[in-house]
């Protein structure tokens, strides 16, 4: 870990005005206290964070496709969702409510891939992504939330770069998980090969 003074950085809230307060996020405007004295606004999206899950049974993994209206695009994720107010102190259990909705199967021994901040400039939203290859199909799952219109389908390796490669996968989420599915089979291949 570097060793500097990170408070030296600190901006100071002088006043804050609430814009939109949502279901889902709230935006407020905030004058600051700069380091050097001046002052400057912050326009800030506070949000309770979300959670997604990487599927892989069979040597293929499991993504829903759907119509993203700020993108106003149609493209294919891993399963994901918000987290509700509390789910923060245990987003593995909203991670496997969100599998169970989206695609109808159950997960055991999730691996965290990551939690990171996707736009810290201006939003508090925090994603923890998780990885199952254990998967059992579920009689009777949950439904999908109000609303939400999926199309589930299964992917190799090798399909679902070239989805990235055509940008019908472009979320971030998406692309570390397969990232990191990649790694994992390099992994094994090495593994096997020593």
């Amino acid at each position: 870990m570097l060793d500097f003074d990170e408070k030296k950085f600190e901006e100071k809230t002088l006043s804050r005005e609430e814009i939109f307060h949502g279901k889902i996020f709230h935006v407020v405007r905030d004058i600051v206290s700069l380091p050097d004295n001046t002052t400057s606004f912050r326009e800030l999206v506070f949000h309770n964070g979300g959670v997604a899950i990487a599927p892989v049974r069979c040597d293929k993994m499991i993504l829903v496709g759907q119509y993203r209206k700020a993108l106003e695009q149609f493209i294919f994720e891993i399963p994901a969702g918000k987290l509700e107010v509390g789910e923060e102190l245990n987003p593995q259990a909203a991670a496997l409510r969100e599998l169970e909705e989206e695609t109808g199967y159950k997960a055991e021994n999730l691996i965290e891939i990551s939690a990171f901040y996707g736009t810290p400039g201006f939003s508090s939203e925090k994603t923890y992504v998780y990885f199952s290859s254990e998967l059992t199909k579920i009689k009777h799952p949950r439904a999908a939330d109000v609303g939400e219109f999926l199309e589930k389908v299964e992917v190799t390796l090798p399909e679902a770069k070239e989805m990235i490669a055509t940008g019908q996968i472009s979320d971030a989420k998406t692309i570390l998980a397969i990232w990191y599915w990649e790694i994992q089979q390099l992994k094994a291949e090495v593994e096997k090969n020593a």
